[in-house]
C-alpha cells in the first residue's frame, strides 16, 4: 500500500477504501470465521467490519504502518458482539438432526463442508479458552500479527498480549494432552485395524500454535 493511504482513507477516498477491502477482506473473513466458528456469521462480521471502518475512517492515525491490525481489531469486536447471547441458540441447533445434503452444487457444498469441519475442529478447542486468550491467539497465531499490532488491535498493552498468549498456549497444550489420553483409551476399546482417533487428534492439534509464529 502506498505511503499516503491513511490520509486518503481519512479523507473518504472511495477508491483507496476499495483497495483496502480487496487487500484485507479475505483476512478479515478468515479471522471472523475462527472466532465465530460459523461461515455465515463470518460473512456478516466481515461486512460489519468494513462498514464500521468506513464510518470511523476519520479516527485513523495519519501516520503508521499497514491498516490490517485496525481492521482485525474492529472484526474482533464485531465477532465478540456476535457471540454474546447466542449460546442457547447454538445449543438448540446442535441438538437438531443434520439436514440432508442436496445433490445440486455438490462440489461447492463439499468444499464448504470441509471448511465447516475445520472451523468446528478449531472451535472445539478455542471454546475452552477464555475470550481474551482466544482473541489474542487468533490475532497472533492465525492472523500473523506481532505483539505490538495485536496490542493495537485489542487496545491493550503489549505485556497483556504476551501474558494472554502464554496462557493460551499452556491451556492448549493441556487440552491436547487430555485429548491424546482420551484417544488412547478409545483405541484400547477398538478392534485391531480400526481408526486411530484421527478426528480427535486433529481437533486437538489444529489450534495448537507454532512457538515461532509470534513475535
Amino acid at each position: 500500500m502506498d505511503l499516503g493511504v491513511r490520509e486518503r482513507i481519512r479523507a473518504g477516498d472511495r477508491e483507496a477504501f476499495a483497495d483496502l477491502y480487496d487487500r484485507y477482506a479475505r483476512t478479515v473473513y478468515q479471522h471472523a470465521g475462527r472466532l465465530t466458528g460459523d461461515l455465515s456469521a463470518a460473512e456478516d462480521v466481515m461486512s460489519e467490519t468494513f462498514l464500521v471502518a468506513w464510518r470511523t475512517r476519520e479516527q485513523v492515525d495519519p501516520e503508521g504502518g499497514p491498516l490490517g491490525p485496525w481492521l482485525l481489531g474492529i472484526a474482533t469486536n464485531r465477532a465478540r458482539n456476535h457471540r454474546r447471547g447466542v449460546g442457547r441458540r447454538l445449543a438448540f441447533l446442535a441438538r437438531q438432526p443434520k439436514p440432508k445434503e442436496t445433490e445440486d452444487f455438490a462440489e461447492a457444498s463439499a468444499e464448504r463442508l470441509d471448511h465447516q469441519r475445520e472451523l468446528a475442529a478449531v472451535r472445539e478447542v478455542l471454546d475452552r479458552l477464555r475470550q481474551p486468550e482466544r482473541e489474542v491467539l487468533a490475532l497472533c497465531v492465525w492472523a500473523g500479527l506481532d505483539y505490538a499490532q495485536a496490542a493495537a488491535a485489542l487496545d491493550v498493552p503489549v505485556g497483556t498480549v504476551r501474558s494472554r498468549l502464554s496462557r493460551a498456549r499452556a491451556r492448549l497444550r493441556s487440552l491436547a494432552g487430555e485429548r491424546l489420553a482420551e484417544d488412547r483409551l478409545s483405541e484400547g476399546r477398538r478392534e485391531p485395524g480400526a481408526g486411530r482417533g484421527e478426528v480427535g487428534g486433529r481437533a486437538a492439534f489444529v489450534a495448537l500454535p507454532n512457538e515461532g509464529g509470534s513475535r
